[in-house]
Protein backbone atom coordinates (compact mmCIF):
# COMPACT_ATOMS: atom_id res chain seq x y z
CA UNK A 1 0.00 0.00 0.00
CA UNK A 2 2.97 2.53 0.66
CA UNK A 3 4.02 2.22 -3.16
CA UNK A 4 0.59 3.87 -3.96
CA UNK A 5 0.76 6.93 -5.69
CA UNK A 6 -2.04 8.71 -3.91
CA UNK A 7 -0.75 7.40 -0.55
CA UNK A 8 2.03 9.04 -1.57
CA UNK A 9 0.73 12.59 -2.77
CA UNK A 10 -1.01 12.47 0.64
CA UNK A 11 1.45 11.75 2.53
CA UNK A 12 3.33 14.55 0.28
CA UNK A 13 0.53 16.74 1.43
CA UNK A 14 0.23 15.69 4.91
CA UNK A 15 4.02 16.93 5.29
CA UNK A 16 3.63 20.21 3.24
CA UNK A 17 0.53 21.37 4.20
CA UNK A 18 0.71 21.84 7.76
CA UNK A 19 4.73 22.65 7.15
CA UNK A 20 3.75 25.67 5.20
CA UNK A 21 1.41 27.12 7.38
CA UNK A 22 3.54 26.35 10.49
CA UNK A 23 5.90 29.26 8.72
CA UNK A 24 3.48 32.02 8.66
CA UNK A 25 3.80 31.72 12.59
CA UNK A 26 7.54 30.93 12.95
CA UNK A 27 8.69 33.49 10.38
CA UNK A 28 7.45 36.42 12.61
CA UNK A 29 8.84 34.70 15.49
CA UNK A 30 12.22 34.60 13.45
CA UNK A 31 12.26 38.59 12.65
CA UNK A 32 11.54 39.15 16.56
CA UNK A 33 14.63 37.25 17.00
CA UNK A 34 16.82 39.33 15.12
CA UNK A 35 14.94 42.58 14.94
CA UNK A 36 17.86 43.65 17.39
CA UNK A 37 14.97 44.91 19.66
CA UNK A 38 14.22 43.92 23.36
CA UNK A 39 13.31 40.09 23.50
CA UNK A 40 9.32 39.99 24.90
CA UNK A 41 8.43 36.14 24.42
CA UNK A 42 6.94 33.85 26.74
CA UNK A 43 8.54 31.75 29.16
CA UNK A 44 6.47 28.45 29.75
CA UNK A 45 9.48 26.38 30.55
CA UNK A 46 11.89 28.59 32.83
CA UNK A 47 14.69 28.74 30.52
CA UNK A 48 14.22 32.34 30.01
CA UNK A 49 12.51 34.54 26.81
CA UNK A 50 15.35 34.49 24.58
CA UNK A 51 16.31 30.72 24.71
CA UNK A 52 12.65 29.86 24.52
CA UNK A 53 12.43 32.27 21.55
CA UNK A 54 15.29 30.42 19.84
CA UNK A 55 13.67 26.99 20.60
CA UNK A 56 10.21 28.40 18.92
CA UNK A 57 11.81 29.48 15.70
CA UNK A 58 13.68 26.21 15.63
CA UNK A 59 10.36 23.97 16.03
CA UNK A 60 8.40 26.05 13.95
CA UNK A 61 10.39 27.38 10.87
CA UNK A 62 13.78 25.24 10.82
CA UNK A 63 12.20 21.93 10.91
CA UNK A 64 9.12 22.41 9.05
CA UNK A 65 11.62 23.98 5.86
CA UNK A 66 13.30 19.80 6.56
CA UNK A 67 9.98 18.18 6.49
CA UNK A 68 8.58 20.11 3.97
CA UNK A 69 12.10 18.80 1.72
CA UNK A 70 10.98 15.73 3.40
CA UNK A 71 15.06 15.10 4.92
CA UNK A 72 15.26 13.03 7.70
CA UNK A 73 11.60 14.23 8.66
CA UNK A 74 10.78 11.92 11.59
CA UNK A 75 13.14 13.52 13.25
CA UNK A 76 12.64 17.28 12.33
CA UNK A 77 8.53 16.59 13.31
CA UNK A 78 9.77 15.75 16.92
CA UNK A 79 10.75 19.21 18.31
CA UNK A 80 7.78 20.42 16.05
CA UNK A 81 5.50 18.38 17.89
CA UNK A 82 7.38 19.31 21.13
CA UNK A 83 6.92 23.07 20.16
CA UNK A 84 3.48 22.82 19.97
CA UNK A 85 2.67 20.70 22.91
CA UNK A 86 4.14 23.08 24.94
CA UNK A 87 2.43 25.81 23.83
CA UNK A 88 -0.98 24.23 23.67
CA UNK A 89 -0.85 22.79 27.47
CA UNK A 90 1.56 24.96 29.00
CA UNK A 91 1.56 28.00 27.53
CA UNK A 92 -2.07 27.35 26.80
CA UNK A 93 -2.98 25.04 29.51
CA UNK A 94 -5.35 27.24 31.30
CA UNK A 95 -6.81 28.55 28.71
CA UNK A 96 -10.43 27.21 26.99
CA UNK A 97 -10.12 24.77 24.61
CA UNK A 98 -10.94 26.79 21.22
CA UNK A 99 -7.59 28.79 22.05
CA UNK A 100 -5.51 25.82 22.52
CA UNK A 101 -7.22 24.14 19.44
CA UNK A 102 -4.61 25.21 16.43
CA UNK A 103 -1.48 24.04 18.61
CA UNK A 104 -3.50 20.75 19.21
CA UNK A 105 -4.22 20.24 15.99
CA UNK A 106 -0.56 21.43 14.65
CA UNK A 107 0.80 18.74 17.48
CA UNK A 108 -1.51 15.79 16.43
CA UNK A 109 -0.65 16.75 12.28
CA UNK A 110 3.43 16.60 13.22
CA UNK A 111 2.91 13.33 15.71
CA UNK A 112 0.83 11.51 12.41
CA UNK A 113 3.72 13.11 10.23
CA UNK A 114 6.19 11.23 12.51
CA UNK A 115 4.17 7.92 12.76
CA UNK A 116 4.38 7.88 8.75
CA UNK A 117 7.06 9.21 7.87
CA UNK A 118 7.96 10.88 4.50
CA UNK A 119 6.69 8.50 1.83
CA UNK A 120 8.56 8.65 -1.56
CA UNK A 121 8.13 11.83 -2.62
CA UNK A 122 10.54 13.13 -0.85
CA UNK A 123 14.41 13.47 -0.67
CA UNK A 124 14.90 11.20 1.47
CA UNK A 125 12.57 8.94 -0.87
CA UNK A 126 11.60 6.53 1.63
Amino acid sequence: MRDNIKTNIGLALLRIVPSAMMLTHGIPKLQNFFSGDEIKFPDPIGIGASPSLFLAVIGEVLCPIFIILGYKTRWFAVPTAVTMLIAAFVQHGADPFSVKEMAVLYLLFFVIIFLLGPGRLSVDGK
